[in-house]
Formats: C-alpha cells, structure tokens, sequence
C-alpha cells in the first residue's frame, strides 16, 4: 500500500484508544484475514449509520451482508475501499486493517487502497467507450506497464466475457446486455489486479439468467480473490457465501458461516428475516 498524501479530503475521523490488533484467532480457510473492520462507527453529519461494528473477512473467501434496506450494509461495504471519503459529512470512527495497516491512517493514500480493494456497483456502469478500453482503462491511469492486450483478455476470461466479446472488442461497452454490462465492470475491476474484490448487490438489476450467470463468476473468482458482497436476496447469500452477516439497523447482529446462519442461527432476529417473518 502507497502512503502519501491523500488526493481526496477524507472524513473527519475521531481519535480512539482502542489499539491496533493486527490478526484475529478465529481464523479457517486459508488461516488469513483479507480485512479486519474492529469496531468501525459511521456517522452522516447526526445521523449513526453505522454502529461499532467489528467484522473479520477470511481471505478467498465469499462473505455475504444482509439485512433490510437502511441497515448500514452499504456504508458498511464502503468503508472497506474508502469509498464514504467523496460523501460530505461523514464520519468515521474505528479501524480497518489491511494487510495489518490501517486503511484510514494518516497519509494512507484512499487511491492506492482503492487499487487493491476494487468495487463492483449495483447498476452496470460501463463507460461510452469501447469494450477493451473499458477493461484497460483503470490499469492505463494507475500506469501500468505490461501487455494491455493481454491484460484485457485476461480480465474478460476471468470475467466469463471474452468468449462473447472477442471479435467485438471495438464496439462500445454500452452495447452489450445488462448481464454482460455488469461482467465487464466485472473485468475492468479485475484489470487493476485487485486483492479484494467489493459488490454490491450485483445482480439485482439483472434477471434471472444473468444473475445465475453472475453467481458462477462469483465462485469461480473466490480462488483467487476475496469478495464481499451485499445482497437482499437471501437464496443468492446461501448459494454463494461462505459467511454471512446480517445488519440491522446499523448494528452486527449476527456473523458465522453461511451454513450456519441459515440452518442454525443463534438469534431469533436472525432466523425470524431469513425466513421472512420480519424486515
């Protein structure tokens, strides 16, 4: 990560005397944490969005956040990439540890932390240019040196893209279908070789083919990368996720494995949204 001097005006953040802790003990898979959000606290202006939230996120893994809509999933997401520094107002308190640094510390440059921390949006925002310069676009302005021919292949092949687009890779981004839209945001994340990857709610726009579609990518990508991911479908979160978490109201309620959650939780709040009685 590139400590330097901040080209965005962060939040204000508030001092705490919690100190830093570089690793958790609960540790499965891989036996590494991505990310670590300990006791993280967001604010807009008065309003608590986001309320002491500690989250540990298991390296090349698929963690899934639920909850009702104005729970905190989003900003929580945000936090991770720095994304809430562009929100006026914002506040935040707390640490977000990557590769055992603080992502909000001072003189951690938001753009380097978003160069390995990639995030997918919820509509497809592909940009009125051509598929490849789409996909090379971000590797260009973060000056990277290699093949971009390859890189974009790469990128599309990961993204489950190429073989649809490889004899039109001149024609606009815009021209391709939602589902094939959203894969290419998909591939120009990729394209910065990322270590985390960020969703959210990434197939709510699409229909059922291209969400199943993106789902398949989902898990296929989790080899090599870490992915977070927000959804408000809860079948997606138990096909896809190995962890779930669910919000509520700004606050963790409840966080274990995925299979777990869904079988055996150990919160009425938990089981009563899964299955529909509340939220």
């Amino acid at each position: 990560m590139v400590a330097n001097t901040m080209t965005t005006e962060a939040p204000q953040r508030i001092a705490t005397a919690k100190p830093v802790v570089a690793e958790r003990t609960e540790k499965t898979g891989t036996g590494r944490l991505a990310l670590d959000a300990q006791d993280v606290h967001v604010y807009y202006d008065t309003f608590h969005a986001v309320k002491g939230i500690s989250l540990p996120i298991h390296e090349k893994e698929i963690t899934a956040l639920i909850g009702p809509s104005g729970c905190g999933k989003s900003t929580l997401l945000r936090c991770f990439n720095r994304m809430n520094d562009v929100v006026s107002g914002v506040r935040i308190e707390g640490q977000i540890l990557y590769k055992n640094q603080d992502i909000y510390a001072a003189g951690v440059d938001p753009v380097a932390v978003r160069r390995r921390i990639g995030m997918v949006f919820q509509k497809p925002n592909p940009f009125p240019k051509s598929i490849y310069n789409n996909v090379a676009w971000g590797a260009k302005i973060n000056g990277y040196k290699g093949n971009m021919d390859e890189l974009v292949e790469k990128s599309l092949r990961q993204a489950a893209l190429w073989d649809e687009v490889k004899d039109k890779l001149q024609q606009s981004g815009l021209s391709l279908s939602g589902g094939q839209q959203q894969r290419l945001c998909i591939a120009r994340t990729l394209a910065i070789q990322p270590d985390v990857i960020l969703m959210d709610e990434p197939a709510s726009a699409l229909d059922p083919i291209a969400s199943s579609k993106i789902e398949e990518l989902m898990l296929e990508l989790k080899k090599d990368y870490t992915i977070v991911v927000v959804t408000h479908n809860m079948q997606q979160a138990a096909r896809v996720s190995d962890r779930t978490a669910l919000l509520w109201l700004g606050e963790l309620v409840e966080y274990d494995e995925t299979q777990t959650i869904f079988t055996n939780p150990s919160q009425q709040k938990t089981e009563d949204y899964i299955t529909g009685r509340h939220g």
